[in-house]
């Protein structure tokens, strides 16, 4: 059973092993909010998951850390329990879904663990891991329907309390409901006025739909930037305490994570993932009601592939009017790109990319095309520069 105390005794076992991380204030991420970001991404491993990896292993027997253990992760598990089994000298098996970033692979096994790459994603590497499990009787390290897991989770709870007593809501990143559990669990009875929210990737709802049915459901595949969240059926554990403790279930577009990412980047210097991005994201678009309230976004890890950072970055910067491309129908004589460019400047985009094309058929034989990528402020901007144009006399598509 998940009680007070196992999770203050988890804040006790984890003193010397994990990083008491910061909350800082974050007033750009929604200026009707007072938002504060419990900086998990900046933890041990860059992730909030060596809490419940590292309290689960030191809760086993001498029998079963001699034996091993095995775990399934989309990486960010897999990093903390390697590094946990590393600090109790257990040899440690990882069986990770092939799509997880290289990033997460690569230091899974700098941590000294075995890594068993898995076809599919998540919950593929999760079946993998349970039959190498029987065949070798090693101790299975669930990522996130495990008491003591779960209770390692909650003693961030415990820190959002001592660190801001008088928050009034905690958003929460959910995939399988491991972290949710715990903070909600410990902030519900400790202060039961304080809202929990839980936010899910659009693309993998699971949670979502397993509490609005009130009955475990399993999709049928997940689609998501937020690996780390990209569970397709929540725990027996975890939907129960969610079901109990947690006030609201929503969910975010990958756009809107993207947006968020980026603005993490540019206004606090903070790099992280789709799934730590996740809590911002709920946040900045008003999935949730903050409007003048003190609010903690959990910034749940930061271990993003750089490849992949790259494509979301391009993408938050068009979710958030930052870049814009206008295809421009024009007459195909001197001076006409020279007015564009002109009216452009003195709007004060910045033309990054020209694409000049002869107007196909049913067009003016004397037409073209110019397709112009921009660097813009906002979509306020984009209209203003839209405007200018069509007031000139130019046609845009």
């Amino acid at each position: 059973m998940l009680t007070l105390d196992k999770i203050y005794k988890a804040s006790h076992v984890l003193r010397g092993v994990i990083r008491k991380t910061d909350l800082i204030y974050a007033p750009k991420v929604n200026p009707e909010a007072e938002v504060y970001l419990k900086t998990e991404n900046l933890q041990v491993t860059g992730s909030f998951k060596v809490r419940g990896a590292s309290f689960m292993m030191s809760q086993l027997t001498e029998e079963e850390k001699a034996r091993g253990v095995i775990a399934c992760s989309a990486g960010n598990h897999a990093q903390g329990v390697a590094l946990a089994a590393a600090a109790h000298g257990i040899k440690a098996l990882i069986c990770l879904p092939d799509g997880a970033p290289i990033s997460k692979v690569e230091a899974t096994k700098s941590y000294g663990a075995e890594v068993c790459m898995v076809e599919g994603v998540y919950d593929d590497a999760y079946n993998k891991a349970l039959e190498l499990q029987k065949e070798h009787n090693y101790t299975f390290v669930h990522p996130f329907d495990d008491e003591n897991v779960i209770a390692g989770q909650g003693t961030i709870g415990l820190e959002i309390l001592d660190q801001l007593p008088d928050v009034d809501a905690v958003v929460v990143p959910v995939g399988g409901g491991g972290l949710i559990s715990g903070v909600a669990y410990a902030i519900k009875n400790l202060n039961p006025r304080i809202k929990v929210y839980g936010v899910q990737a659009s693309g993998a709802p699971s949670m979502v739909h397993s509490i609005h049915d009130n009955k475990i459901e399993r999709l049928s595949s997940v689609s998501t930037i937020a690996d780390g969240i990209a569970v397709k059926e929540p725990g027996q554990h975890t939907f129960e305490y969610c079901r109990d403790y947690v006030d609201e279930m929503i969910t975010v577009t990958d756009d809107e994570i993207s947006a968020a990412i980026l603005a993490l980047i540019e206004r606090q210097k903070l790099i992280a993932e789709g799934a730590g991005a996740a809590s911002v994201a709920a946040v900045m678009f008003n999935k949730i009601p903050v409007q003048g309230k003190k609010v903690v976004c959990l910034v749940s890890g930061g271990n993003i592939d750089v490849t992949i950072l790259s494509r979301v970055i391009k993408r938050g910067l068009l979710m958030s009017g930052r870049t814009c491309t206008m295809t421009i129908e024009l007459l195909d004589k001197p001076g006409q790109l020279l007015n564009v460019s002109r009216i452009i400047a003195e709007q004060g985009g910045n033309v990054i990319s020209i694409h000049h094309e002869r107007a196909n058929e049913g067009s003016d034989v004397n037409g073209c095309f110019l397709r112009i990528t921009m660097e813009t402020r906002d979509y306020a901007h984009i209209e203003s520069i839209r405007k200018a144009l069509t007031d000139y006399g130019f046609h845009i598509v």
